[in-house]
């Protein structure tokens, strides 16, 4: 019996771990079998009398990956590393940079008294926004299983885009059943405000798990495979594992949306249970063709592509999770910051012509600035003194996205209006803090100094 250790090229999960596992296992000539995918391993004893290791390679390379030898496989791995960071890297900087996300808030939102048939209407035309929202966690759950071949992953894929979008439907319905029936109890009918640091805090570890997800089917840092993200339940496991994209899209009714925080507003102003349910599940049936042909088109390239979708996928993921990430933390406020070295950098930046500078007048510091479709300005005020900001909003600037600014460090929020509108605040301490639109999608920055 010989012993061989062999590094495996193209896992992606840990069901790649069990499908080459087993393919050794049941071959006559080899034993103690084991693989990691933590490591990208495999190793074994065979009897070269029974088989040789050609055939071995040949086995592997059947199911779809690639056994190298370690040196060539840890230049390749690097190599592959280097591009996939570099590919990433320019994605996430052109989608932030461009807005893009930004682009696809749209400018009209539901409205209380439309009819059922409208909002189902709304619901396809804004589904180009839940793409923009939530398409990564649809991608990320279209591609967490890996099945034996092309065929079982296309039927997988499509599977499991369908569960998680029949979540999202049934999350929808339920929520708005239960705000109609708090807005008849309640006489509830003007707006619905839940905590942005909530928020911000569930799309931060939404970015996170879709992250560590896409870098883990990369294998970019080989250490985080340890860290897989999995829904453990009692009982029949494989049951409840089929329905992780079904529960992953339960939880996608509390992520902060325009479309769908509108739609909460008419389910609220129903006064009904029945009607509230009714009109989220219109709302949420419209925004699901859009959704799942997104995730079935990456099924049906699947049968020709795998690999190359597969790791496509797994990109978008990370770019999308790193996007959520940058609206969570900035919805949630965790961008700001104060101390010596925030005050020293705000300091820095008093005179740049990127930003509004207050001037000083009768002990007010007055602030003047003007609206943009996809950005919002950055200003610079001193501590301690009343800051009274105007902000111009020229007619058509307003969209779903940047409609509402939320101040998270100062306690306020602002909704815009056509004309000139203005914020009064304090800032009580020197230091760059960060704020956003209600969705986190659009930021500025208010650099507050000493002097």
């Amino acid at each position: 019996m010989k012993h061989e250790r062999v590094y495996i090229d193209g896992m992606t999960c840990i069901n790649c771990q069990t499908r080459i596992w087993n393919a050794l296992r049941s071959r006559t000539g080899i034993t103690d079998v084991t693989v990691s995918y933590e490591r990208s391993q495999a190793e074994f004893y065979y009897e070269p009398q029974q088989i040789t290791l050609d055939e071995i390679r040949k086995l592997i390379e059947d199911l779809g990956y690639q056994m190298i030898p370690g040196e060539k496989f840890r230049r390749k791995r690097f190599c592959q590393a280097a591009g996939e960071i570099f590919v990433i890297a320019f994605l996430f900087l052109v989608l932030q940079h461009f807005g893009i996300l930004n682009h696809l808030a749209p400018d009209s939102l539901a409205e209380t008294g439309m009819g059922y048939g409208m909002l189902f209407v709304i619901g396809l035309i804004t589904s180009v926004h839940c793409i923009a929202m939530c398409g990564g966690i649809n991608l990320s759950q279209t591609l967490q299983k890996q099945e034996a071949n092309a065929e079982e992953i296309s039927r997988s894929m499509f599977r499991n885009t369908f569960s998680y979008n029949m979540g999202r439907v049934v999350s929808y319905t339920v929520i708005g059943g239960v705000l109609g029936a708090v807005g008849g109890l309640a006489g509830i009918s003007d707006s619905l405000q839940t905590s942005t640091v909530f928020q911000g805090s569930l799309k931060l570890l939404a970015g996170i798990i879709m992250v560590v997800m896409g870098g883990n089917m990369l294998g970019i840092f080989p250490g985080l495979r340890k860290l897989r993200i999995h829904i453990s339940f009692s009982g029949r496991k494989s049951l409840w594992k089929k329905r992780t994209p079904f529960l992953v899209g339960l939880c996608n009714g509390f992520m902060p949306c325009g479309p769908l925080q509108s739609m909460e507003i008419v389910a609220l102003a129903s006064g009904s249970w029945a009607s509230g349910a009714f009109s989220m599940f219109c709302f949420s049936l419209g925004t699901v063709p859009l959704m799942l042909g997104f995730g079935s088109i990456f099924s049906a390239l699947g049968k020709k592509f795998t690999r190359q979708i597969l790791k496509t996928g797994a990109i978008l993921v990370v770019v999308m999770g790193l996007a959520m990430m940058s609206q969570g933390s900035a919805l949630s406020g965790f961008g700001s910051r104060s101390g010596e070295k925030a005050a020293t950098e705000a300091d820095n930046v008093q005179d740049n012509d990127q930003t509004d500078t207050a001037v000083e007048k009768d002990g007010v510091q007055y602030v003047s600035s003007t609206l943009r479709s996809g950005r919002y300005p950055d200003i610079t005020v001193k501590a301690g003194e009343p800051v009274k900001w105007e902000i111009q909003v020229p007619e058509g600037s307003i969209n779903g996205c940047n409609y509402k600014m939320i101040l998270q460090d100062f306690g306020m929020d602002h909704t815009f209006e056509n004309g000139e509108n203005v914020i009064e605040f304090i800032p009580e301490k020197e230091g760059v803090y960060t704020y956003s639109c209600w969705m986190g999608m659009i930021t500025g920055t208010i650099y507050v100094t000493g002097k």
